[in-house]
């Protein structure tokens, strides 16, 4: 477990598109300290990094901008629906994020012995991090949910869109491995009640 003994390291995940960020901005607002996995991710696949080489290496070219930066949305056209793929990038990236990861929780830990520190990943449960946290959180919302979202948000067609959540073990799983359940769904005032709740029990 990469945390003090009186520190708490929480792992929070959902499926995609059920607001697990929003509920991560909530727990940073009630004065957690929040490791987001995408950005971390996003950050160790910058042009000529180790991963960007070897991403470009397996994939080609084609999933690069003209600025040489990764086109996000042209590798995951790639990767998702081919599990082999799919997971030939997970372990380009997995463990340079886990190593980023380590490190600003045991900067948390140094700095507040009694943080609570929230881990933001997608993958909490299918990468195995779920045993290297104190607690799971998983926020959850219903299907129709999911695909309106990540049609506004990033632009899917419905095909892509359940192709995108089936990529993930489903929700009901999830649900039943987590310690916490959060709807995603809840209208912003009462959801932020109940992350405070969350984050207060945290703490005792």
């Amino acid at each position: 477990m990469l945390c003090s003994a009186a520190m708490i390291l929480v792992g929070l995940t959902g499926g995609v598109a059920t607001g697990k960020s929003t509920v991560a901005k909530m727990f940073m607002r009630c004065g957690a300290v929040v490791i987001d996995a995408d950005e971390l991710a996003r950050d160790v696949v910058k042009p000529d990094k180790p991963a960007w080489r070897q991403i470009v290496r397996t994939f080609g070219k084609t999933v690069l901008n003209p600025d040489r930066t990764l086109n996000r949305r042209e590798l995951g056209a790639v990767v998702f629906g081919n599990r082999t793929k799919l997971r030939r990038l997970e372990h380009i990236i997995h463990p340079r994020v886990a190593r980023e990861q380590a490190r600003l929780t045991n900067q948390a830990a140094r700095t507040d012995p009694q943080a609570v520190v929230i881990y933001d990943v997608p993958l909490l449960f299918e990468a195995g991090i779920d045993k290297r946290v104190d607690h799971t959180i998983v926020v959850t919302a219903d299907r129709e949910t999911q695909i309106a979202r990540l049609k506004k948000r990033n632009g899917l067609s419905q095909a892509e869109a359940i192709r995108r959540i089936r990529s993930q073990i489903p929700l009901s799983k999830k649900i039943r491995l987590a310690d916490i359940v959060v709807d995603g769904t809840l209208p912003p005032r009462q959801a932020m009640q109940s992350i405070r709740r969350i984050y207060f029990d945290l703490l005792k």
